[in-house]
């Protein structure tokens, strides 16, 4: 292996949504006790599913798997108003950790339908995020996948248009899509502020910045988390070789080969322990020059879901009304 130096991307790992929902998990665990039930994977990352469930998490496909009056977390991810509703019908205690930035996704795409608008969704079929959000509006919203479909999408003429996106697309390539929407469509309307979310084009644009100094990037990530694949879709598309893994022990030497400088970063549900991992991987092979290449800090913070704080607020209303023995 000839690697001499690795330089670590910044800013990278968790973003806001995903501490929010990881915490969520945690407090809920220490409140009322294992087991607690969590609607998909809370966030993207096997490492952190594995982790709950030890702790008790149980990690579910669908509502009506949770027992009738049982506690359910609902992922970071967003969903439908049918899946509220089916958790109504059972009774159940929800906590709802959707990120605030796809909440937002998700008025925007009600508010649009319910303007008469047709809402075209950018995003990838099949993703937790797009399947919730072409829940809000189904008969309203169209899925518009990548360049060739929204140059192909054929809608009525004089059809009020508006788009909308998924949070954890390719900042360019979403561009790209809209552009073309634009030019096809003049008077439609979208969000004053695009919907990809902060932490992933942080991300994106911090890899972009890493590019000219390195020959190979290691992205940390699971293969479900869309975020981090766009984080490899980046590098490739500058022509600079990257691998998405789960953690060091992934790493395949034969990638090194020809590699002097290595970038790593992690997609933003992937914990900073295994960023941690795969450093000491390059420094049991020798590696010393290990190195953040420059520093981003990102300050945004999201409060735990409403429904959790109030439970936790009445729990240490009861704990202080509680009279405690003379000393």
């Amino acid at each position: 292996m000839n690697v001499e130096r690795v330089l670590l991307a910044s800013p990278r790992g968790y973003c806001a949504g995903v501490e929010r929902a990881v915490e969520t998990v945690e407090k809920a665990l220490e409140h009322y006790g294992a087991p607690v039930y969590v609607r998909k994977q809370i966030v993207h990352n096997i490492h952190v599913v594995r982790d709950l469930e030890a702790r008790g998490a149980i990690f579910v496909e669908d509502e009506r798997d949770v027992p009738p009056g049982a506690t359910v977390v609902y992922s970071a991810h967003g969903v439908a108003p049918a899946v509220h509703e089916n958790s109504r019908s059972l009774g159940h205690d929800v906590i709802d950790a959707t990120c605030p930035l796809v909440t937002k996704v998700h008025v925007q795409a009600r508010r649009y339908a319910a303007n008469g608008h047709t809402v075209l969704l950018i995003g990838h079929a099949d993703h937790e995020e797009v399947v919730g959000t072409m829940g809000e509006a189904p008969d309203s919203t169209i899925l518009v996948q990548d360049v060739a479909e929204a140059e192909t999408l054929d809608l009525p003429p004089g059809t009020p248009v508006a788009y909308v996106t998924q949070t954890t697309l390719s900042v360019d390539e979403t561009a790209e899509i809209i552009g073309v929407l634009r030019r096809r469509f003049p008077a439609i309307v979208g969000p004053k502020k695009e919907d990809i979310c902060y932490a992933t084009s942080n991300r994106q644009w911090a890899v972009k910045d890493l590019l000219a100094e390195i020959d190979l990037l290691l992205v940390i990530g699971s293969r479900n988390s869309s975020n981090s694949n766009r984080l490899v879709d980046v590098a490739r598309a500058a022509d600079v070789g990257a691998h998405l893994i789960d953690d060091e022990t992934e790493i395949d030497e034969r990638w090194l080969d020809d590699a002097r400088t290595v970038g790593i970063t992690s997609g933003a549900s992937a914990p900073e322990r295994l960023v941690e991992s795969v450093c000491d991987w390059f420094r049991a092979r020798g590696v010393e020059r290990i190195e953040p290449y420059r520093m981003v800090d990102e300050d945004v913070t999201f409060r735990l879901p409403v429904e959790l704080r109030r439970e936790l607020a009445l729990a240490r209303e009861r704990d202080s009304a509680e009279p405690h023995p003379a000393a």
